[in-house]
């Protein structure tokens, strides 16, 4: 085995009831994951998927569950002020000591619009996202030397703040990286990165930036995770059925981040074929399938994999991994 790569299992809090997503995060942890994921929603991407709820408040009850990491993807700056992100992280963090990875998000409108403020171009959500990064290490820094931060910035002020619970081993943070630019300057800031699989050239071309930004950096101890999708069920067909039903978003051909509504997701996802889901994620019945998939990631040099299974059948998936695909990425 080529390194030591970290299979993580992602509760999907659109899909899963804030109780059945704790349970199966914890069957997950006894089952051959690293750990458990969850995403920052204010709403679903589609109305059937039926759950949206506070993602800080299952990541501590997950956290009392398992003994693997618990990682939260989290979106800083517009229903929560980054100090406010790094407040809940620190939080977490201190529930499962070393065992807690913050990432942000630059978020995507159908969330973020909610309360009314200005929804800004992409190139002010990477300056946001950036900024919110700096505010919530300079806290995590801070406090743990028991003092006060101030920051004033282009997008955000903090005044005289600390957070009085803080964990002796502070959460490690990674920004999600939508290209080449975002990605270096994340290695080059002592950030970790995690981005979405694609194309291999696609992720190999991140990949590489990154690294080069840690060099640049001089950083060595930061890592790079990708967000993996799957459709596995019981047959071929199941898979597709489950995947076209429940995450028909796999197979749209333009980006969501501007849609405002889970009915206008909805109707646009009606366009959506079989084949468009199977030329962006595996959809098979072939426990194999899956297994050749997530080694080609780690083949690639990802420190970890976050993977979701995007039908509603996680136990049964749960125990497939298990038997089937743990054993292989474990070595």
């Amino acid at each position: 085995m080529p390194k030591t790569t970290r299979a993580h299992f992602v509760a999907a809090l659109e899909q899963l009831a804030p109780a059945e997503a704790v349970a199966v995060a914890a069957l997950a942890d006894d089952s051959g994951f690293a750990g458990a994921v969850v995403f920052d929603r204010y709403q679903p991407w589609l109305p059937q998927q039926g759950e949206a709820s506070f993602c800080w408040t299952v990541a501590g009850a997950i956290a009392t569950q398992i003994s693997g990491a618990v990682t939260v993807s989290a979106v800083p700056g517009y229903r929560m002020h980054p100090a406010v992100v790094a407040q809940a992280s620190a939080t977490v963090a201190a529930l499962v000591p070393g065992r807690h990875t913050l990432q942000l998000s630059s978020g995507d409108a159908i969330d973020e619009h909610i309360t009314g403020t200005y929804w800004p171009e992409a190139h002010e959500r990477a300056a946001r996202l950036f900024e919110s990064a700096d505010i919530v290490r300079k806290l995590f820094a801070g406090s743990g030397r028991g003092g006060d931060i101030r920051h004033a910035g282009a997008h955000y002020r903090v005044e005289s703040a600390r957070l009085w619970t803080m964990p002796a081993i502070a959460p490690r943070v990674q920004v999600w990286a939508g290209g080449p630019v975002t990605a270096r300057r994340a290695g080059r800031e002592g950030l970790g990165i995690v981005m979405q699989a694609g194309p291999a050239d696609r992720m190999m071309t991140l990949l590489r930036a990154f690294r080069d930004g840690q060099r640049e950096g001089r950083h060595t101890d930061t890592e790079a995770t990708v967000y993996a999708q799957l459709s596995w069920g019981a047959t071929d067909d199941e898979a597709m059925a489950n995947a076209l039903a429940d995450w028909p978003m796999a197979g749209l051909r333009f980006p969501r981040g501007d849609i405002r509504s889970p009915f206008d997701v909805a109707q646009l996802a009606r366009t959506v074929t079989a084949a468009d889901i199977a030329e962006r994620i595996p959809v098979s019945a072939s426990p194999d399938v899956h297994r050749r998939h997530l080694e080609s990631l780690r083949d690639m040099g990802f420190d970890n994999l976050h993977v979701h299974n995007v039908g509603r059948n996680q136990r049964e998936w749960i125990a497939t991994f298990a038997e089937h695909i743990a054993p292989s990425l474990q070595g």
